[in-house]
């Protein structure tokens, strides 16, 4: 699937053919990225949707009842767009890279909108970019409006299903449309065919890049964290994490009051960011949470 506007879907088959569908009752839920099983509609209407196929692999976050909801299916790669304006939030771009890793996806940070006079404001945005870039993310400096940098995009997505994800103004629609000539066009095929309107990036759209790969454009946010686990070890989630943690006292050491952690002994000597363990800390006790509450 490569497109959804409500319950209208956009499925392109093998051979690049594009077919507007509907799901098979309400209970199936199709998400961009997906493969699915379709049937073409009788006479003029629209082909169903019958069977979502299993999925390699699915962004995640939990619904207002935390139960897990899916975003998107079958990415190879998050890019976490961020920048200046507005205000930079380091901590949900924390949230997307554990995403990624309890995925077991690659991940980039995307500095956009360099050219904005708000950057020299944020003061703290390069150096906790540097953060990410010692952690051994990629991290790109773009400005989609003037399009510096986005070739820097263009050789890190080729050839894999990629997804851009971020807070909401932060260019992320800017990027698709430096990248993907006429994206717009797909944006009014799927809104003019469901009568509802024209597409704001309200929902996950999938664009095949000139040079190989694809490209979904997810809407933005306010906040994000990632469906969690109740078994799930979110150490793993943080990079910088790995290497230290093999020399923990415990082999099952959480990082927060075991006592000879080596995780807290490089936070400590400066080598782990003390934001960013902050970061881990927080999403631990809020799994902690979840695991005494499962409607947190």
């Amino acid at each position: 699937m490569i497109a959804g506007y409500g319950r209208h879907l956009l499925v392109e088959d093998e051979e690049g053919n594009e077919f507007k569908c509907v799901p098979r009752g309400r209970r199936l839920r199709v998400v961009c990225g997906d493969q699915v099983l379709w049937i073409p509609g009788e006479h003029d209407s629209p082909a169903i949707v019958e069977e979502i196929l299993p999925r390699r692999t699915t962004l995640t976050r939990p619904d207002r009842r935390g139960r897990e909801e899916v975003l998107a299916a079958n990415v190879d790669q998050l890019l976490v767009v961020c920048a200046p304006k507005p205000a930079f939030d380091p901590f949900i771009i924390d949230r997307y890279l554990v995403a990624a890793e309890l995925m077991g996806v690659d991940a980039a940070v995307v500095c956009n909108k360099q050219d904005l006079d708000e950057l020299a404001e944020a003061q703290d945005m390069p150096g906790i970019c540097k953060q990410y870039e010692r952690a051994g993310y990629p991290v790109l400096w773009t400005s989609a409006k003037h399009g510096t940098g986005t070739e820097q995009i263009v050789d890190l997505v080729k050839g894999n299903t990629n997804i851009l994800v971020g807070q909401s103004g932060v260019g992320k629609s800017s990027i698709i449309n430096a990248l993907v000539p006429a994206a717009d066009v797909l944006v009014g095929r799927l809104s003019h065919g469901s009568g509802e309107g024209r597409h704001t990036t309200t929902a996950s759209m999938l664009h095949h890049l000139p040079g190989g790969g694809d490209l979904i454009d997810s809407p933005g946010v306010r906040d994000y964290a990632p469906h969690l686990e109740r078994t799930q070890d979110l150490s793993v989630g943080f990079l910088e994490f790995r290497q230290p943690a093999m020399d923990c006292h415990f082999s099952n050491c959480r990082h927060l009051e075991e006592p000879r952690c080596a995780v807290k002994a490089a936070v400590t000597l400066g080598q782990i960011s003390k934001r960013r363990y902050r970061s881990y800390v927080m999403l631990t006790r809020r799994q902690e949470n979840l695991n005494q509450d499962p409607a947190l």
